[in-house]
């Protein structure tokens, strides 16, 4: 029955990672992988993003909006499905969780032009009613700092929904007994969450933070290159390393600083699961990946 899997899982995830030899190439397309020489000094492909003077802005924007991104997903995702799991009605229930999901399926593309359609300096919803009521107007496009929440906000509306569906899943799994002794001991029901609940909703909860903080150096292109419509002005708190090394990988053509900086965050992704996971482990080992 695993067989299937682990073939797709060796062809799309195994084998490409000889490709990471690329990162300490100087890659010529002439000659190919395996003839290209290898750089001179062997690290010279990472050298374009310690030596930029736009290295500390880059970093701190991926890794703050992470951060940011972490932390809310598991607050608001939670409270939803905590939510979520009071409502008695079938059908509501069913419109709550399709409205939810609904934003995952959507591409960033389309994402974009709904942005733009409240956010147009001259036609935007936004605008429109901020001039109609008297209030002051405002060129989003050319404004870095609001961006800063409208890249928060995006982030977590399209992609909350899937969380809250998986810790919904773990909220089914719970034995309703629990509860009815519970309330023939005169719990209250938030009483129940915070005994009840929120201790079985543990594990999933580490587990996913743990996935996040693995891929805390990765930032999704969609969201942060069309969304601000790759706006020079907004570089400042929309710059994250995905864009900055596709733009260098257009102005250069060199494949291997590109790939130096996926194996960077590669690394770096690795060596964080390693240690949440050992924190974890210290704290509880029940709750730890391994």
């Amino acid at each position: 029955m695993a067989l299937p899997m682990m073939i797709v899982v060796t062809i799309f995830s195994y084998i490409p990672m000889g490709g990471l030899i690329v990162a300490f190439k100087d890659y010529s397309y002439s000659d190919g992988l395996l003839k290209s020489p290898f750089s001179d000094p062997f690290w010279k492909n990472f050298e374009f993003l310690f030596k930029s003077p736009d290295t500390f802005r880059i970093i701190r924007n991926t890794l703050g909006y992470n951060l940011a991104f972490i932390a809310l997903t598991l607050v608001i995702s939670v409270a939803i499905a905590l939510m979520l799991n009071e409502i008695r009605s079938r059908k509501a229930l069913k419109v709550y969780q399709t409205t939810m999901f609904f934003p995952y399926f959507l591409s960033w593309v389309v994402v974009s032009y709904i942005v733009y359609a409240f956010l147009n300096p001259r036609l935007g919803y936004l605008n429109a009613i901020a001039a109609r009521t008297g209030g002051e107007t405002l060129d989003w496009y050319n404004t870095p700092e609001a961006w800063i929440f409208i890249i928060i906000f995006l982030q977590i509306w399209k992609t909350v929904g899937m969380n809250v569906l998986m810790y919904y899943a773990s909220l089914m799994s719970i034995d309703s007994s629990y509860y009815e002794a519970a309330a023939i001991e005169g719990a209250t029901r938030l009483q129940m969450i915070r005994r009840i609940t929120l201790p079985f909703l543990y594990p999933m909860m580490i587990i996913l933070t743990i996935l996040a903080v693995g891929k805390i150096m990765n930032s999704d292109f969609g969201l942060f290159y069309q969304v601000p419509m790759d706006s020079k002005t907004l570089y400042p708190t929309t710059d994250v390393l995905e864009t900055y090394v596709y733009r260098a990988l257009i102005q250069s053509g060199n494949i291997g600083m590109s790939s130096a900086a996926g194996f960077l965050k590669s690394v770096v992704g690795f060596i964080l699961v390693l240690f949440t996971n050992k924190v974890v482990k210290k704290i509880n080992p029940d709750y730890a990946l391994y």
